[in-house]
């Protein structure tokens, strides 16, 4: 079985729906880049990742950054492990808003232009045949996964912190939850 690590960015600069639709990590984010860097360098080397995928967008870019320098690797970007897509038609002050509704409801009620279900299942599937990987993705993503695997069709799963690591098991055909990562006290934005 591989292990995969799903690690949720550390904090950003600004929040999501805010002026800046692509920040980078503050001081504390790039701290816990370092520190999801070390807890996976201290895995027994059966566990440890061998490849570094992300999500497109820089934060979780730059959070990926120090475990990939370590590893001696390439980030692979991969679009399918990014943050959830929004209605094209939301302005980027609108997103936040639409975000936070979307969080009181189910995978099946999320008013968009696509099937967030599918979305979900998509994310997951995506996981199910790498090796020992850690993936830099979203708080929205890793609850599409912990929640497509528990099985619930609540959009929270669960509460991942900045640089929460939530590990996974695949035998390449199936993927398991192993452990949730670390929750955060507070909401996400």
């Amino acid at each position: 079985m591989a292990r995969l690590y799903l690690i949720r960015h550390g904090k950003p600069s600004a929040t999501w729906g805010g002026d800046d639709d692509d920040p980078g990590l503050d001081a504390t984010g790039q701290a816990q880049a370092r520190a999801a860097r070390d807890w996976l360098l201290a895995l027994p080397a059966a566990e440890r990742p061998t490849k570094v995928v992300s999500s497109p967008l820089r934060r979780c870019r730059e959070t990926a950054e120090p475990t990939a320098q370590a590893l001696g690797v390439e980030i692979e970007v991969d679009p399918r492990v990014g943050e959830i897509p929004t209605p094209a038609a939301l302005s980027l002050a609108e997103r936040g808003t639409w975000l936070r509704k979307s969080f009181a409801g189910t995978w099946g009620e999320i008013e968009g232009d696509l099937d967030y279900d599918a979305w979900r299942r998509e994310i997951a599937g995506s996981l199910t045949t790498r090796g020992n990987t850690a993936v830099f993705s979203h708080y929205v993503a890793t609850n599409a996964v912990v929640s497509a695997l528990l099985g619930v069709p609540q959009v929270l799963a669960f509460r991942p912190d900045h640089a929460s690591i939530t590990v996974l098991e695949t035998d390449g055909q199936t993927l398991t939850l192993v452990a949730k990562g670390a929750e955060a006290a507070t909401g996400v934005l």
